[in-house]
């Protein structure tokens, strides 16, 4: 079976920086499963492994549009200290759940702490970055109905554990 929509994949995967640095690869983590065509990981990637089948290796650079986006500065922002947890020890690179004022939910970085505001990075650590992937093709599979209904893979054999 090739990979297109719907499909469920399974790949092994090596992430580095253009520097060679390892960022992140699936012999920490695990092999990933995901949902082809429902966004659960980043376009470039998936535009890449669009066809292959099991057994496929792909080397691909992916620029940051095609990833988690270009760094923008107004997601750098400035607020009181006393806004933070108080009940521990803050440190760089901490993160935070937070609310815009819109009400959307996001992921922020403690970037600089001063006496009484500190900076957040609303940024995903990765903006901005071109992402070099070695990827190897495990497994591909029909999505069931209810990973279709969710969005995302149950598992292995499509069911969750």
């Amino acid at each position: 079976m090739n990979i297109g929509s719907d499909a469920v994949v399974t790949i092994a995967y090596t992430l580095k920086d253009d520097n060679g640095q390892v960022i992140d690869s699936s012999e920490q983590h695990g092999d990933l499963a995901y949902l082809h065509g429902h966004q659960n990981i980043v376009p470039g990637l998936e535009e890449a492994l669009e066809g292959k089948t099991e057994g496929d290796t792909v080397n691909t650079s992916i620029a940051p549009d095609k990833g988690y986006g270009e760094r923008q500065d107004q997601l750098v922002f400035e607020v009181p200290r006393e806004r933070l947890p108080q009940d521990e020890e803050l440190q760089l690179g901490m993160q935070f759940r937070a609310q815009s004022t819109e009400g959307q939910e996001m992921v922020v970085t403690l970037v600089e702490i001063g006496d009484e505001q500190v900076t957040l990075d609303a940024n995903h650590p990765l903006a901005g970055q071109t992402l070099n992937f070695d990827v190897e093709v495990k497994g591909v599979r029909e999505a069931t109905s209810e990973e279709l209904d969710h969005g995302h893979v149950h598992g292995p054999d499509g069911h969750e554990h």
